[in-house]
């Protein structure tokens, strides 16, 4: 008798939830991959994961279907396991969809990073986070600065983001703007990759990271994983970098799986050390030590520019903030905020009542954002809408605070400045001499 093959859902977002199919499914005759869910990100559902992804034992493809047709899924298909592969919820949110699969039946499985991580030839460092927003990116730009200085040569691995064609996204290779234009990358994606690329660096990106890895250790003596949300790295590391966010103090012990990776760090960052309550860097501190007594513990600042500061002064502006930091990151605030305040203006432009399309969704499904708008971008449509919403908001000026140069995206009618922010460490260079010694210089 042909024993049955087990029938898998795997719940995700457009990213983690790929690679782990590729990784552990993709080539498995034991198990029938019957659908993916997706969450977090619109316009990622109701598409196929294509037969040239799936490999052959997947001739017509994987269905990607909403969340919310979780419980049907699993009756349907009678699924035998339920695998979560996403990342940035709290713990009690990952054990409610653990319960709700259990009791219809389903095994609910958390795949460990040792059977999700690739090996490479290259030394690896990552750069991984405890929250979305932490500032994980900018850490890793700061360190992939000092490897040039070094006289290396890095390479940044970007957690995927294949919001868009998804065969189109199996490989992508950004070493210019253009480059990333051409692909027709979303405001997500333009706010990690384009302060890499203007910094001189190679960012590979895309939805099948064997073959990303591949070509991108034909070119690098180091690799640096650049994490997204507060995932887990993609590839084994040599050194675990995690960085932690005191404006969100505790969270670090709260939410999956950044606990985990603050468990696996080598070196814990507590990054915006100079806009922080020093009782919340405190507070961080101790649950490191608390959980990870092990790691080194580094202090970085994160200072952030507002060009043309004064031409604000006493205005009522318009911020615009990182997307995600606001979304499913839960802050309430950014770096836009901080340096508005700095900056003496009178009063934050309320664009609730301005959103146009699916903005007002974001707004409802996240109702702490209040006044404030994230630079969500998703689609052309909904770059459209963003860019609407702007225009349509009364506002002296507006306050774009996301990585991403989305004057030049945009083409606002508006006055506009534009937040930039960078990494400083407060005490010595322990990051730099780590590096040092990590590559034997």
């Amino acid at each position: 008798m042909i024993p049955k093959r087990q029938r898998v859902i795997i719940m995700g977002a457009a990213g983690r939830d790929f690679h782990n199919f590729n990784m552990v499914y993709r080539d498995a005759a034991d198990f029938e991959v019957v659908a993916f869910t997706a969450t977090q990100i619109p316009n990622i559902d109701e598409r196929l994961y294509p037969p040239e992804l799936a490999g052959s034992l997947y001739p017509d493809g994987i269905p990607i279907r909403p969340e919310e047709e979780l419980v049907t899924l699993i009756n349907d298909h009678r699924a035998d396991q339920v695998v979560f592969s996403y990342s940035d919820v709290s713990h009690e949110y990952v054990m409610h969809k653990a319960s709700l699969c259990l009791a219809l039946g389903a095994d609910f499985l958390l795949l460990g990073p040792e059977k999700t991580m690739l090996k490479s030839s290259c030394p690896v460092i990552s750069v991984c986070s405890v929250r979305t927003g932490a500032g994980k990116s900018g850490v890793t730009r700061y360190l992939a600065g000092i490897l040039k200085g070094l006289g290396r040569m890095p390479v940044v691995l970007r957690h995927p983001m294949p919001y868009l064609d998804l065969k189109k996204g199996r490989l992508q290779r950004f070493g210019s703007m253009a480059e990333a234009q051409a692909c027709n990358c979303t405001i997500e994606e333009l706010e990690e990759f384009e302060p890499l690329i203007n910094a001189g660096i190679v960012v590979y990106a895309g939805v099948d990271y064997a073959a990303v890895l591949e070509k991108a250790e034909e070119e690098a003596d180091i690799l640096l994983w650049d994490g997204g949300n507060n995932d887990l790295p993609f590839l084994r590391p040599d050194l675990e970098i995690v960085v932690l966010d005191p404006h969100r103090a505790g969270h670090e012990l709260f939410f999956h799986p950044g606990e985990a990776n603050l468990r696996r760090a080598d070196i814990a960052v507590i990054n915006k050390v100079d806009t922080a309550e020093a009782e919340a860097v405190r507070k961080v501190e101790e649950n490191i030590r608390k959980v990870n007594p092990k790691a080194g513990i580094v202090h970085t600042a994160s200072p952030i520019r507002l060009e043309d500061a004064e031409s604000i002064r006493g205005k009522c502006v318009l911020v615009v903030e990182d997307g995600p930091t606001l979304t499913h990151g839960g802050m309430s605030y950014g770096a836009g905020v901080i340096a508005s305040r700095k900056a003496g203006v009178a009063e934050f432009a309320d664009p609730r009542p301005y959103a146009q399309g699916s903005l007002r969704d974001t707004f409802r499904e996240h109702p702490h954002i209040e006044n404030l708008l994230p630079a969500m971008g998703y689609s052309d449509e909904q770059i459209g809408e963003l860019k609407e919403t702007i225009e349509a908001t009364p506002c002296d000026a507006v306050v774009l605070a996301t990585p991403a140069d989305l004057q030049r995206l945009l083409d606002l009618k508006k006055q506009t400045v534009r937040v930039t922010y960078s990494i400083e460490e407060t005490e010595g260079e322990m990051l730099k001499h780590t590096l040092e010694e990590f590559i034997g210089h």
